[in-house]
């Protein structure tokens, strides 16, 4: 088909951002071509807040038709963690149509470059980015997320982590040049003259499995490294939040067939209802890639049986913060209190162990007995979700009932300091809306061990009396090296528990937030600047987003001939 983008164009529109991305990972500095305020849309050609809703409204209750090949039936099935039926058809594929067909465009996209790869996919995320607000009530409605925290995390803040991977990719596909010519001396005889070519070659079919709670946050990252690096990509969402990662695979499909490539480089591989699709196409031998965010056990089911491809997993950890002194109290346990509350604990990088030495901690309000250290979290926690509207928006709505029921017996694994609350949601009765619990666990009890050693995702954390800081950080490198952790704190004024944090968390490869006490959160990472996971514990075998992401998504191959 005749290209309606051409590549010139794409590259006038394009070639800017890209390299300012490329400067940013370079130099870690804050940067983002993606607005996080909702008042900045609406201009432009991007939604506002009213034509989001109304584009998400419209699409309720209708069959997205992608046109793929293969379709051989419509599934659909969601309701929304708000109590909202979607109703939203999906096309359902014969994968032995769908996937030779995917192959079908992969070596002109192969030859196109990795310039013109890279323009096509910031092509793709500009207009995710027009429809940003509409994607926010699909992240929204799929997850659970509050509408600010969809909007920013499923928007704006996907948006840059798909932008960054888009970087990475060309980065490493131009660390070779296209050509050479190679000249090697022989004295008196004529010297040895070889030009020599090298490609770029895409690994295969790359397969994203999506995630229930962040959808698009955690499915940019695979989905455009393995697209930029010349690999077609088949996105498997998770059966509960299809609709935002569909409307992805849509506007890719558009803007691959505009740009004059085909357009099954892209394609959803929705499933029905108990079908369980992940282990078979994982499986399968034309799925080369496989990115994984999601629960331990899958991710090492994964890593042990894909062997045919190349598997990028972010799992799950037991997340930790060492309190053992602090110069703002305050500003600590306001802090803590966000980062417990920020969607109901719903996030691979919320603390769940909070390590406080029993005999209590210095603080610039004066000694603190650990019994204090937990009420006064609890009475911070409290506050900040106390007035109902304010916890809605911070806590969005349990995305699954295996969350409320880890949340309601966490109460019986101690005691409690802070017992969960139910929240109603006047916008929407059936949510389901749940304060955080906080239970006080000694470090030092071996039936205390199995609660806190085990990660309990959702809206709870456990307050660990331990012995001293030396016992915390022993703690903390033996849980990191056991279970992994996406995220770790600590709050010192003491320099040597400082070191001794930061030497544990080099050693275990896990990424160290130090004394926040302001409007950055252990939780919250910033694309082009933050790393998202090591890569190097349990908790993930890659990271958001290095190199090491994208390199062996392609190999090069030469081609040499006499000069």
């Amino acid at each position: 088909m005749a290209a309606e983008l051409t590549a010139h164009q794409l590259i006038d529109r394009h070639r800017p951002t890209l390299d300012q991305a490329l400067e940013t990972i370079r130099t870690r500095a804050y940067w983002s071509p993606h607005p996080e305020h909702p008042k900045a849309y609406g201009e432009n050609g991007s939604l506002d807040t009213a034509a989001g809703k109304a584009a998400f409204d419209a699409l309720l209750g209708t069959r997205l038709d992608l046109g793929q090949p293969g379709t051989d039936g419509w599934v659909g099935g969601e309701v929304s963690p708000y109590g909202i039926e979607l109703g939203v058809e999906y096309p359902h594929a014969d994968l032995d149509v769908l996937l030779p067909a995917m192959r079908a465009g992969q070596w002109a996209w192969r030859d196109a470059g990795a310039e013109a790869r890279a323009m096509v996919c910031l092509e793709i995320l500009k207009r995710i980015a027009d429809r940003t607000m509409e994607f926010a009530q699909a992240v929204m409605h799929t997850s659970g997320q509050a509408f600010m925290m969809a909007f920013q995390a499923g928007g704006p803040h996907a948006q840059d982590r798909g932008l960054e991977a888009v970087a990475y990719a060309y980065v490493e596909q131009s660390r070779t040049p296209d050509t050479a010519e190679w000249t090697k001396p022989q004295g008196k005889r004529d010297p040895l003259a070889l030009t020599k070519q090298f490609t770029p070659v895409p690994r295969g079919i790359g397969l994203v499995i999506g995630c229930n709670t962040f959808p698009t946050w955690n499915g940019y990252p695979g989905l455009f490294a393995s697209l930029a690096t010349g690999n077609a990509v088949l996105v498997k969402p998770h059966p509960r939040a299809v609709l935002p990662l569909a409307l992805t695979v849509q506007v890719a499909r558009d803007v691959l067939a505009e740009a004059g490539f085909d357009p099954n480089l892209v394609a959803l591989a929705a499933e029905r209802p108990g079908e369980g699709i992940a282990k078979t196409l994982a499986t399968r031998p034309e799925i080369r890639i496989i990115d994984y965010t999601g629960s331990t056990s899958f991710g090492d089911w994964l890593e042990a049986n894909a062997r045919q491809a190349q598997v990028f997993t972010e799992k799950a950890g037991v997340n930790t913060v060492i309190i053992e002194s602090t110069d703002d109290y305050r500003g600590m346990l306001a802090n803590l209190a966000f980062s417990l509350s920020l969607y109901s604990g719903q996030m691979c990088t919320t603390p769940q162990n909070l390590l406080i030495p029993r005999d209590g901690i210095r603080t610039d309000q004066g000694a603190k007995t650990y019994n204090e250290v937990t009420a006064d979290l609890a009475r911070a926690v409290d506050g900040l979700l106390g007035d109902d509207a304010r916890a809605n928006a911070l806590l969005g709505a349990l995305v699954n009932p295996d969350v409320k029921a880890r949340l309601e017996a966490a109460a019986g694994l101690g005691e409690v300091a802070l017992a969960s609350r139910e929240v109603a949601n006047p916008e929407f009765p059936d949510a389901v809306v749940r304060t955080p619990v906080i239970v006080k666990l000694d470090g030092a009890k071996p039936a205390d061990e199995a609660a806190w050693t085990s990660e309990c995702f959702g809206p709870v954390s456990f307050a660990v009396a331990v012995d001293s800081a030396a016992h915390a950080v022993e703690v903390l490198r033996h849980s990191v090296r056991e279970k992994g952790a996406m995220t770790v704190g600590a709050y010192t004024t003491d320099p040597e528990v400082e070191e001794s944090v930061r030497e544990a968390c080099l050693e275990e490869a896990a990424q160290l937030s130090l004394n926040l006490t302001g409007g950055v959160y252990v939780n919250q990472t910033a694309a082009f600047s933050d790393f998202h996971g090591s890569g190097g514990n349990p908790a993930a075998n890659a990271a958001l987003c290095d190199g090491a992401f994208v390199a062996s998504r392609f190999r090069v191959v030469e081609v040499r001939r006499p000069a």
